[in-house]
């Protein structure tokens, strides 16, 4: 999975889950005021991105995590290269 491909996938999760405008999605985004997300949705969208990635991720962190951008930068950095999230998709299939 290329980071391309690891930012179409966050993005489709929160496109797709929360109902949100395609054009609304972008890396400045920010999750609370651009977005109106709050806390109960920062929690779907934590189970939405483990079972996406088949990863584990910590609740507390998403709190801290004000942007799109900053979820797309959390999944490629915390969890390694794209070998290692394909190795965890298919431990999780």
């Amino acid at each position: 999975m290329t980071t391309e491909e690891i930012i179409e996938k966050v993005d489709t999760i929160l496109i797709d889950e929360f109902e949100l405008d395609e054009d609304a999605v972008v890396p400045e985004a920010n999750l609370r005021e651009d977005l109106d997300l709050d806390s109960l949705d920062a929690m779907d969208l934590v189970t939405a991105l483990e079972k996406a990635f088949g990863f584990r991720i910590d609740e507390t962190l998403i709190s801290e995590m004000k942007t799109v951008g900053d979820i797309h930068d959390h999944v490629r950095t915390h969890f390694g290269d794209a070998e290692q999230i394909q190795a965890a998709q298919q431990k999780s299939a």
